[in-house]
């Protein structure tokens, strides 16, 4: 979504937080808005913005962290999202098993349709209880063509700055990627149309 701001182009980008229980998708959000760590989190679902500047243009980052432990996400949070960012955490290999089937489900949808997805190992800083190897994330983000993030929420705000902002920077590319593809079927149905005009002459 573009939106006009004071005779500037705004960007706004939409971002869903997706993850089994306990993983840190709310840590991880509340890091990246106040630089700010919070161990403990209700069920509380919301969306929350921030304005970045991200290759001298503003971006308006809109954030849908995810209500913890349900299933899978809702038609409604699909079709908003421009981006998924998908949590698992490093020491609880069933959550790892739980981003993999969520992200079976969302490369059920058309490839034109599909949402980029960056994956996101939570708990680096609990590495001595590691149940997943960075191998296992980063073969299956490569696999699904997915950014890749191990970090931990709980020590830096670093990590989640460059997992939000990778996500903005693959959102980017998928509207223009898109944007050309549809400029060239425009194109080549104008051209199918003169030629299909003068065969009929």
């Amino acid at each position: 979504m573009v939106v006009e701001n004071q005779n500037q182009q705004r960007v706004e980008v939409n971002i869903l937080l997706l993850g089994a229980r306990h993983v840190g998708k709310s840590a991880l959000t509340v890091r990246f808005l106040t630089r700010r760590f919070i161990g403990e989190y209700g069920d509380i679902e919301s969306v929350y913005s921030r304005v970045d500047r991200i290759d001298g243009q503003d971006i308006c980052i809109n954030i849908w962290d995810s209500q913890a432990g349900q299933d899978s996400a809702s038609a409604k949070q699909l079709q908003w999202a421009d981006g998924v960012i998908l949590v698992y955490d490093i020491c609880d290999a069933a959550s790892f098993q739980a981003a993999r089937q969520r992200l079976a489900l969302l490369r059920r949808k058309p490839a034109s349709a599909r949402p980029p997805v960056v994956i996101v190992g939570n708990k680096r800083d609990l590495a001595r209880h590691r149940r997943v190897s960075g191998e296992e994330g980063r073969l299956l983000a490569l696999s699904q063509r997915c950014g890749f993030f191990e970090v931990s929420a709980a020590e830096t705000y670093h990590g989640a700055l460059l997992v939000f902002h990778r996500l903005v920077h693959l959102v980017r590319e998928t509207r223009a990627l898109r944007k050309s593809s549809a400029g060239v079927r425009g194109i080549v149905r104008s051209v199918s149309a003169v030629f299909g005009k003068k065969r009929a002459e």
